[in-house]
Protein backbone atom coordinates (compact mmCIF):
# COMPACT_ATOMS: atom_id res chain seq x y z
CA UNK A 1 0.00 0.00 0.00
CA UNK A 2 1.58 3.42 -0.90
CA UNK A 3 1.63 6.00 2.46
CA UNK A 4 -0.31 9.27 1.53
CA UNK A 5 1.15 12.07 -0.28
CA UNK A 6 1.39 14.35 2.25
CA UNK A 7 3.62 11.67 4.91
CA UNK A 8 7.40 13.21 4.86
CA UNK A 9 9.97 10.90 2.79
CA UNK A 10 12.21 8.67 4.50
CA UNK A 11 15.10 9.12 5.29
CA UNK A 12 16.44 5.33 3.13
CA UNK A 13 14.79 3.11 1.56
CA UNK A 14 16.36 0.02 0.78
CA UNK A 15 15.44 -2.12 -1.88
CA UNK A 16 15.38 -5.35 -3.89
CA UNK A 17 17.31 -7.05 -1.05
CA UNK A 18 16.99 -10.40 0.78
CA UNK A 19 16.59 -9.26 4.65
CA UNK A 20 17.68 -11.62 7.73
CA UNK A 21 14.71 -11.58 10.16
CA UNK A 22 13.98 -13.55 13.36
CA UNK A 23 10.82 -14.82 14.27
CA UNK A 24 9.00 -14.72 17.69
CA UNK A 25 10.92 -17.69 18.60
CA UNK A 26 14.46 -16.03 17.45
CA UNK A 27 14.95 -18.59 14.56
CA UNK A 28 16.61 -16.87 11.63
CA UNK A 29 14.78 -16.88 8.10
CA UNK A 30 15.00 -15.30 5.12
CA UNK A 31 12.49 -12.38 3.48
CA UNK A 32 13.53 -12.52 -0.57
CA UNK A 33 12.52 -9.13 -3.03
CA UNK A 34 12.10 -7.11 0.37
CA UNK A 35 12.81 -3.52 1.33
CA UNK A 36 13.79 -1.79 4.44
CA UNK A 37 12.56 1.63 5.24
CA UNK A 38 14.50 4.06 7.91
CA UNK A 39 13.49 6.99 9.91
CA UNK A 40 15.27 8.89 12.49
CA UNK A 41 18.25 6.46 12.71
CA UNK A 42 16.01 3.21 13.25
CA UNK A 43 14.14 0.30 10.95
CA UNK A 44 10.62 1.88 10.26
CA UNK A 45 9.41 -0.76 7.98
CA UNK A 46 10.27 -4.27 6.49
CA UNK A 47 8.21 -4.56 3.77
CA UNK A 48 8.26 -5.99 0.01
CA UNK A 49 10.31 -4.33 -2.45
CA UNK A 50 7.06 -3.75 -4.96
CA UNK A 51 5.02 -1.52 -1.75
CA UNK A 52 8.21 0.44 -1.18
CA UNK A 53 8.48 0.50 -4.84
CA UNK A 54 6.74 4.58 -4.45
CA UNK A 55 7.60 5.54 -1.20
CA UNK A 56 9.79 8.86 -0.96
CA UNK A 57 13.10 9.12 0.46
CA UNK A 58 15.75 11.37 0.78
CA UNK A 59 18.09 8.31 -0.37
CA UNK A 60 17.42 4.83 -1.92
CA UNK A 61 19.87 1.89 -2.08
CA UNK A 62 18.97 -0.63 -4.88
CA UNK A 63 20.21 -3.62 -3.39
CA UNK A 64 19.51 -6.32 -6.14
CA UNK A 65 21.41 -9.56 -5.72
CA UNK A 66 22.27 -8.55 -2.17
CA UNK A 67 21.50 -9.64 1.34
CA UNK A 68 20.43 -7.35 4.23
CA UNK A 69 22.48 -8.50 7.57
CA UNK A 70 22.02 -7.15 11.12
CA UNK A 71 25.80 -5.47 11.30
CA UNK A 72 27.84 -7.70 12.75
CA UNK A 73 29.39 -6.74 16.29
CA UNK A 74 32.88 -7.48 17.51
CA UNK A 75 32.30 -8.35 20.93
CA UNK A 76 35.69 -8.43 22.25
CA UNK A 77 39.01 -6.26 20.91
CA UNK A 78 41.31 -4.03 21.44
CA UNK A 79 41.17 -1.90 18.49
CA UNK A 80 44.39 0.35 18.90
CA UNK A 81 46.65 -2.50 18.63
CA UNK A 82 45.61 -2.83 14.82
CA UNK A 83 48.70 -0.63 15.28
CA UNK A 84 51.09 -3.97 16.29
CA UNK A 85 49.50 -6.30 13.54
CA UNK A 86 52.02 -8.79 12.90
CA UNK A 87 54.87 -7.86 15.31
CA UNK A 88 54.83 -10.72 16.89
CA UNK A 89 54.19 -14.01 15.77
CA UNK A 90 54.31 -18.11 15.93
CA UNK A 91 55.37 -17.21 19.67
CA UNK A 92 53.62 -19.04 22.68
CA UNK A 93 51.83 -16.70 24.99
CA UNK A 94 54.41 -15.97 27.19
CA UNK A 95 56.84 -14.99 24.69
CA UNK A 96 54.01 -13.07 23.34
CA UNK A 97 53.16 -10.65 25.96
CA UNK A 98 57.19 -10.56 27.37
CA UNK A 99 59.25 -10.27 24.81
CA UNK A 100 57.30 -7.84 21.94
CA UNK A 101 53.76 -6.70 22.91
CA UNK A 102 54.36 -5.32 26.84
CA UNK A 103 57.54 -3.85 25.70
CA UNK A 104 56.40 -2.15 22.70
CA UNK A 105 52.92 -0.95 24.52
CA UNK A 106 55.19 1.05 27.07
CA UNK A 107 55.92 3.30 24.19
CA UNK A 108 52.32 4.23 23.06
CA UNK A 109 51.06 7.62 22.90
CA UNK A 110 47.65 8.97 23.18
CA UNK A 111 48.60 9.81 19.25
CA UNK A 112 49.39 6.00 18.45
CA UNK A 113 45.97 4.91 20.26
CA UNK A 114 43.57 7.01 18.02
CA UNK A 115 45.80 6.13 14.41
CA UNK A 116 45.36 1.87 15.81
CA UNK A 117 42.08 3.16 16.08
CA UNK A 118 40.94 4.37 13.12
CA UNK A 119 43.01 1.82 11.12
CA UNK A 120 40.87 -0.80 13.44
CA UNK A 121 37.41 1.08 12.91
CA UNK A 122 38.56 1.65 8.53
CA UNK A 123 38.92 -2.28 9.12
CA UNK A 124 35.85 -3.34 11.02
CA UNK A 125 33.32 -1.16 8.81
CA UNK A 126 34.46 -2.49 5.60
CA UNK A 127 34.51 -6.01 6.86
CA UNK A 128 30.32 -4.82 8.07
CA UNK A 129 31.00 -4.16 12.13
CA UNK A 130 28.97 -2.04 12.93
CA UNK A 131 29.52 -2.26 17.01
CA UNK A 132 32.92 -3.35 18.86
CA UNK A 133 33.40 -3.69 22.84
CA UNK A 134 36.87 -2.31 23.46
CA UNK A 135 39.09 -3.22 26.74
CA UNK A 136 42.46 -0.64 25.81
CA UNK A 137 44.01 2.52 27.32
CA UNK A 138 43.82 6.06 26.38
CA UNK A 139 40.21 5.74 25.64
CA UNK A 140 39.49 9.34 25.23
CA UNK A 141 40.95 9.25 21.76
CA UNK A 142 39.37 5.74 21.04
CA UNK A 143 35.89 7.35 21.79
CA UNK A 144 36.81 10.31 19.26
CA UNK A 145 37.54 8.02 16.91
CA UNK A 146 33.97 6.38 17.24
CA UNK A 147 32.07 9.74 17.83
CA UNK A 148 34.21 10.64 14.32
CA UNK A 149 33.81 7.45 12.08
CA UNK A 150 30.47 6.78 12.85
CA UNK A 151 30.46 3.33 14.36
CA UNK A 152 28.66 2.56 17.64
CA UNK A 153 30.59 0.83 20.41
CA UNK A 154 31.23 -0.23 23.69
CA UNK A 155 33.84 1.19 25.40
CA UNK A 156 36.19 0.74 28.97
CA UNK A 157 39.22 2.54 30.31
CA UNK A 158 41.50 -0.80 31.20
CA UNK A 159 42.82 -0.71 34.79
CA UNK A 160 45.17 -3.15 37.04
CA UNK A 161 45.90 -3.38 40.74
CA UNK A 162 49.37 -1.59 40.58
CA UNK A 163 47.93 1.39 39.67
CA UNK A 164 46.68 1.59 43.03
CA UNK A 165 43.24 3.05 42.98
CA UNK A 166 43.66 6.05 40.81
CA UNK A 167 43.39 3.21 38.39
CA UNK A 168 40.50 2.20 38.84
CA UNK A 169 38.66 6.00 39.62
CA UNK A 170 40.18 6.53 35.89
CA UNK A 171 38.09 4.16 34.84
CA UNK A 172 35.10 5.33 36.35
CA UNK A 173 35.85 8.80 35.30
CA UNK A 174 36.25 7.42 31.48
CA UNK A 175 33.26 5.60 31.94
CA UNK A 176 30.69 8.20 33.21
CA UNK A 177 32.53 11.05 31.35
CA UNK A 178 31.74 9.05 28.09
CA UNK A 179 28.30 7.28 28.79
CA UNK A 180 25.96 7.96 26.17
CA UNK A 181 28.42 9.88 23.50
CA UNK A 182 28.49 10.11 20.04
CA UNK A 183 23.99 11.04 19.96
CA UNK A 184 24.40 7.80 21.87
CA UNK A 185 26.31 5.99 20.07
CA UNK A 186 28.83 4.86 22.64
CA UNK A 187 27.68 3.09 25.53
CA UNK A 188 30.60 2.44 28.37
CA UNK A 189 31.64 -0.65 30.87
CA UNK A 190 34.30 -0.72 33.99
CA UNK A 191 36.65 -2.73 32.50
CA UNK A 192 39.48 -4.33 35.39
CA UNK A 193 42.11 -5.82 33.29
CA UNK A 194 41.71 -9.71 34.55
CA UNK A 195 41.14 -11.58 38.00
CA UNK A 196 45.17 -12.21 38.06
CA UNK A 197 46.41 -8.71 37.98
CA UNK A 198 43.30 -6.99 39.73
CA UNK A 199 42.76 -7.97 43.35
CA UNK A 200 39.37 -9.84 45.34
CA UNK A 201 39.54 -6.32 47.10
CA UNK A 202 39.21 -4.09 43.20
CA UNK A 203 37.18 -6.42 41.51
CA UNK A 204 34.47 -5.83 45.19
CA UNK A 205 35.31 -2.64 44.92
CA UNK A 206 34.52 -2.28 41.19
CA UNK A 207 31.21 -4.17 41.31
CA UNK A 208 30.22 -2.10 43.92
CA UNK A 209 30.54 1.11 41.33
CA UNK A 210 28.85 -0.77 38.81
CA UNK A 211 25.66 -1.47 40.53
CA UNK A 212 26.07 1.93 42.01
CA UNK A 213 26.30 4.08 38.60
CA UNK A 214 24.33 1.49 36.78
CA UNK A 215 27.76 0.14 34.36
CA UNK A 216 28.41 -3.02 33.54
CA UNK A 217 31.85 -4.79 33.48
CA UNK A 218 34.07 -5.89 30.35
CA UNK A 219 37.25 -7.98 31.64
CA UNK A 220 39.43 -10.89 30.91
CA UNK A 221 38.30 -14.21 32.92
CA UNK A 222 39.24 -18.06 32.68
CA UNK A 223 40.93 -16.62 29.26
CA UNK A 224 42.47 -20.04 28.92
CA UNK A 225 42.67 -23.37 31.18
CA UNK A 226 46.48 -22.79 32.15
CA UNK A 227 44.98 -19.56 34.11
CA UNK A 228 42.27 -21.72 35.35
CA UNK A 229 44.41 -24.57 36.40
CA UNK A 230 47.05 -21.71 38.13
CA UNK A 231 44.03 -19.55 40.42
CA UNK A 232 43.25 -23.27 41.64
CA UNK A 233 46.45 -24.14 42.63
CA UNK A 234 47.45 -20.77 44.25
CA UNK A 235 43.60 -19.80 45.72
CA UNK A 236 41.99 -22.88 45.83
CA UNK A 237 39.55 -21.25 43.65
CA UNK A 238 38.59 -20.47 39.64
CA UNK A 239 38.83 -17.66 38.11
CA UNK A 240 34.44 -17.57 37.67
CA UNK A 241 34.91 -18.41 41.36
CA UNK A 242 36.89 -15.34 42.22
CA UNK A 243 34.14 -13.30 39.92
CA UNK A 244 31.27 -14.89 41.87
CA UNK A 245 32.97 -14.05 45.33
CA UNK A 246 33.99 -10.52 44.34
CA UNK A 247 30.26 -9.54 43.30
CA UNK A 248 30.93 -9.05 39.73
CA UNK A 249 28.34 -11.81 39.00
CA UNK A 250 25.83 -9.51 40.52
CA UNK A 251 26.92 -7.07 37.89
CA UNK A 252 26.09 -7.21 34.31
CA UNK A 253 29.21 -8.50 33.03
CA UNK A 254 31.13 -9.53 29.72
CA UNK A 255 33.65 -12.00 30.14
CA UNK A 256 36.29 -12.36 27.15
CA UNK A 257 37.30 -15.29 25.98
CA UNK A 258 36.50 -18.21 28.52
CA UNK A 259 38.35 -21.32 27.41
CA UNK A 260 39.20 -22.02 31.09
CA UNK A 261 35.42 -22.29 32.13
CA UNK A 262 35.26 -25.82 33.74
CA UNK A 263 32.21 -27.23 34.60
CA UNK A 264 32.07 -26.24 38.31
CA UNK A 265 31.48 -22.58 37.46
CA UNK A 266 28.45 -23.64 35.26
CA UNK A 267 26.43 -23.00 37.83
CA UNK A 268 27.35 -20.07 39.21
CA UNK A 269 27.29 -18.89 35.98
CA UNK A 270 23.75 -19.59 35.67
CA UNK A 271 22.33 -18.30 38.79
CA UNK A 272 24.87 -14.91 38.60
CA UNK A 273 21.96 -12.01 39.51
CA UNK A 274 23.03 -9.71 36.30
CA UNK A 275 23.33 -10.28 32.78
CA UNK A 276 26.33 -12.65 32.05
CA UNK A 277 27.51 -13.00 28.76
CA UNK A 278 30.68 -14.62 27.15
CA UNK A 279 32.74 -13.46 24.05
CA UNK A 280 34.45 -16.06 22.22
CA UNK A 281 37.51 -15.38 19.87
CA UNK A 282 38.13 -18.91 18.32
CA UNK A 283 41.51 -17.58 15.67
CA UNK A 284 43.35 -16.57 18.66
CA UNK A 285 43.12 -19.72 20.39
CA UNK A 286 44.27 -21.71 17.81
CA UNK A 287 47.14 -19.27 17.02
CA UNK A 288 48.30 -19.57 20.12
CA UNK A 289 47.42 -23.33 20.14
CA UNK A 290 45.39 -23.56 23.17
CA UNK A 291 43.86 -27.26 23.44
CA UNK A 292 40.61 -25.54 24.18
CA UNK A 293 37.99 -22.92 22.99
CA UNK A 294 35.07 -21.54 24.66
CA UNK A 295 32.46 -24.05 25.71
CA UNK A 296 29.67 -22.44 24.10
CA UNK A 297 26.97 -25.56 23.46
CA UNK A 298 27.70 -25.59 27.91
CA UNK A 299 26.78 -21.93 28.25
CA UNK A 300 23.97 -21.82 25.73
CA UNK A 301 22.42 -24.44 27.51
CA UNK A 302 22.37 -22.09 30.42
CA UNK A 303 21.03 -19.37 29.15
CA UNK A 304 24.38 -17.64 28.98
CA UNK A 305 24.72 -15.81 24.81
CA UNK A 306 28.11 -16.41 23.79
CA UNK A 307 28.96 -13.26 21.08
CA UNK A 308 31.56 -13.49 18.56
CA UNK A 309 35.00 -11.67 18.65
CA UNK A 310 38.39 -11.01 16.93
CA UNK A 311 40.72 -10.21 20.14
CA UNK A 312 43.04 -7.73 19.15
CA UNK A 313 45.17 -7.56 16.15
CA UNK A 314 48.10 -7.86 17.53
CA UNK A 315 47.26 -11.49 18.20
CA UNK A 316 44.52 -12.55 15.69
CA UNK A 317 46.33 -10.40 12.48
CA UNK A 318 42.39 -9.67 11.75
CA UNK A 319 39.16 -7.66 12.46
CA UNK A 320 36.94 -10.23 10.40
CA UNK A 321 33.86 -10.90 12.23
CA UNK A 322 32.64 -13.49 9.44
CA UNK A 323 36.22 -15.51 10.21
CA UNK A 324 35.03 -15.46 13.80
CA UNK A 325 31.66 -16.96 12.72
CA UNK A 326 32.99 -19.52 10.09
CA UNK A 327 35.64 -20.32 12.69
CA UNK A 328 32.81 -20.52 15.77
CA UNK A 329 31.03 -23.20 13.57
CA UNK A 330 33.74 -25.48 12.52
CA UNK A 331 35.89 -25.73 15.98
CA UNK A 332 32.45 -25.93 17.82
CA UNK A 333 31.51 -29.17 15.36
CA UNK A 334 35.59 -30.70 16.00
CA UNK A 335 34.94 -29.80 20.02
CA UNK A 336 31.94 -31.33 20.38
CA UNK A 337 32.59 -34.00 17.73
CA UNK A 338 29.11 -33.24 16.45
CA UNK A 339 28.62 -31.99 12.81
CA UNK A 340 24.95 -30.74 13.58
CA UNK A 341 26.13 -28.28 15.65
CA UNK A 342 26.99 -25.58 15.55
CA UNK A 343 24.77 -25.19 12.22
CA UNK A 344 25.19 -21.89 10.33
CA UNK A 345 21.91 -21.08 11.25
CA UNK A 346 23.08 -20.92 14.79
CA UNK A 347 25.98 -19.04 14.31
CA UNK A 348 24.21 -16.33 12.61
CA UNK A 349 21.81 -16.28 15.63
CA UNK A 350 25.19 -15.91 17.73
CA UNK A 351 26.36 -13.01 15.13
CA UNK A 352 23.38 -11.40 15.41
CA UNK A 353 21.06 -11.10 18.36
CA UNK A 354 23.42 -12.68 21.10
CA UNK A 355 26.51 -10.80 20.02
CA UNK A 356 23.43 -7.57 20.64
CA UNK A 357 22.59 -8.97 24.26
CA UNK A 358 26.39 -9.45 25.07
CA UNK A 359 27.30 -5.99 24.49
CA UNK A 360 24.38 -5.38 26.56
CA UNK A 361 22.36 -3.78 23.40
CA UNK A 362 20.02 -6.67 22.77
CA UNK A 363 16.83 -3.91 22.75
CA UNK A 364 18.05 -2.01 20.40
CA UNK A 365 20.18 -3.77 17.75
CA UNK A 366 21.24 -7.38 16.72
CA UNK A 367 17.99 -8.06 14.45
CA UNK A 368 16.05 -5.71 11.33
CA UNK A 369 12.47 -5.05 12.93
CA UNK A 370 10.66 -2.25 13.11
CA UNK A 371 11.51 0.36 16.09
CA UNK A 372 15.53 -1.13 15.90
CA UNK A 373 18.67 0.86 15.12
CA UNK A 374 19.24 0.98 11.65
CA UNK A 375 22.56 -0.41 11.98
CA UNK A 376 22.82 -2.82 8.59
CA UNK A 377 25.19 -4.40 6.14
CA UNK A 378 24.57 -5.56 2.29
CA UNK A 379 26.57 -8.42 1.22
CA UNK A 380 26.80 -9.25 -2.20
CA UNK A 381 26.56 -12.54 -3.32
CA UNK A 382 26.76 -12.55 -6.86
CA UNK A 383 30.31 -14.15 -7.13
CA UNK A 384 31.76 -17.20 -7.92
CA UNK A 385 32.57 -18.27 -4.29
CA UNK A 386 29.44 -17.79 -3.00
CA UNK A 387 27.38 -19.59 -6.43
CA UNK A 388 25.05 -21.47 -6.48
CA UNK A 389 23.32 -20.70 -2.89
CA UNK A 390 21.50 -23.57 -1.85
CA UNK A 391 21.31 -22.53 1.80
CA UNK A 392 21.40 -19.14 2.02
CA UNK A 393 22.36 -19.37 5.56
CA UNK A 394 25.58 -21.41 4.83
CA UNK A 395 26.42 -19.46 1.87
CA UNK A 396 26.59 -16.37 4.54
CA UNK A 397 28.65 -18.34 7.29
CA UNK A 398 30.81 -20.67 5.08
CA UNK A 399 31.49 -18.85 1.73
CA UNK A 400 31.05 -15.25 1.99
CA UNK A 401 33.84 -13.02 3.26
CA UNK A 402 34.29 -9.16 4.62
CA UNK A 403 35.40 -8.32 0.92
CA UNK A 404 31.41 -8.99 0.03
CA UNK A 405 30.03 -6.55 2.40
CA UNK A 406 29.41 -3.53 0.10
CA UNK A 407 27.91 -1.54 2.16
CA UNK A 408 27.57 -0.66 6.39
CA UNK A 409 25.11 1.33 7.68
CA UNK A 410 25.19 2.81 11.50
CA UNK A 411 21.93 4.85 13.01
CA UNK A 412 20.75 5.24 9.39
CA UNK A 413 23.98 6.86 8.13
CA UNK A 414 26.26 5.56 5.66
CA UNK A 415 29.69 4.98 6.85
CA UNK A 416 30.37 2.70 3.25
CA UNK A 417 28.90 2.72 -0.01
CA UNK A 418 29.71 0.62 -2.88
CA UNK A 419 32.80 -0.57 -0.87
CA UNK A 420 33.82 3.13 -0.56
CA UNK A 421 34.60 4.39 3.18
CA UNK A 422 33.12 7.43 3.62
CA UNK A 423 34.05 8.60 6.92
CA UNK A 424 37.65 7.61 7.34
CA UNK A 425 40.69 8.65 5.58
CA UNK A 426 42.89 5.67 5.41
CA UNK A 427 45.63 6.55 3.56
CA UNK A 428 46.41 9.58 5.36
CA UNK A 429 45.97 7.28 8.83
CA UNK A 430 48.36 4.62 7.15
CA UNK A 431 50.89 7.83 6.13
CA UNK A 432 50.98 9.23 9.92
CA UNK A 433 50.90 5.39 11.40
CA UNK A 434 54.22 4.85 8.83
CA UNK A 435 56.13 7.73 10.25
CA UNK A 436 55.46 6.66 13.87
CA UNK A 437 56.23 2.93 13.78
CA UNK A 438 59.94 3.04 14.49
CA UNK A 439 59.47 4.60 17.78
CA UNK A 440 56.80 2.69 18.23
CA UNK A 441 58.08 -0.83 18.10
CA UNK A 442 61.67 0.35 19.32
CA UNK A 443 62.32 -2.11 22.39
CA UNK A 444 66.12 -1.04 23.19
CA UNK A 445 64.76 0.50 26.18
CA UNK A 446 64.36 -3.01 27.77
CA UNK A 447 61.09 -1.60 29.98
CA UNK A 448 57.79 -4.33 29.81
CA UNK A 449 54.66 -2.73 31.58
CA UNK A 450 54.26 -5.97 32.75
CA UNK A 451 55.59 -9.58 33.26
CA UNK A 452 54.01 -12.80 32.37
CA UNK A 453 54.54 -15.92 34.03
CA UNK A 454 51.60 -17.55 34.44
CA UNK A 455 52.93 -21.03 35.88
CA UNK A 456 54.73 -19.28 38.28
CA UNK A 457 52.56 -16.30 39.40
CA UNK A 458 50.35 -14.93 36.28
CA UNK A 459 50.91 -11.47 35.17
CA UNK A 460 51.93 -8.69 37.65
CA UNK A 461 52.89 -5.26 37.73
CA UNK A 462 49.65 -3.42 35.91
CA UNK A 463 50.01 -3.27 32.07
CA UNK A 464 47.79 -4.44 29.07
CA UNK A 465 47.29 -7.91 27.27
CA UNK A 466 44.56 -10.24 26.51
Amino acid sequence: MTPPATESPADLVITGCTVLTHDDRERIGFVPDAAVVVRGGTVEEVTSAEAAGGRAARERIDARGQVALPGLINCHTHAPMAALRGLAEDLPTEEWFNDVVWPVESNLTGRDVALGALLACAEMIRGGVTCFADHYFAMDEVAAVVAECGMRALLGEAFFSSQGAGGRERSLAFALRHRGAADGRITTALAPHAPYTVDDADLAATARLAREHGLPVHLHAAENRDQTEASLARHGVTPVEVLHRTGVLDTDVLIAHGTGIVESDLPLLERANGRTAVATAPRGYLKFAWPRTTPVRALRDIGVPVGLATDGAASNNSLDVWESMALTSLVQKSAEGDPRWLTSRQALHHATLQSARAVGLGESVGSIAPGRRADLVLVDLTGPHTQPVHDLAATLVHSARAADVRTTIVDGRILMRDRELLTIDVPEVVRELGERLPALVDRSHGRRIQEYDIRRHGPCDGGHGG
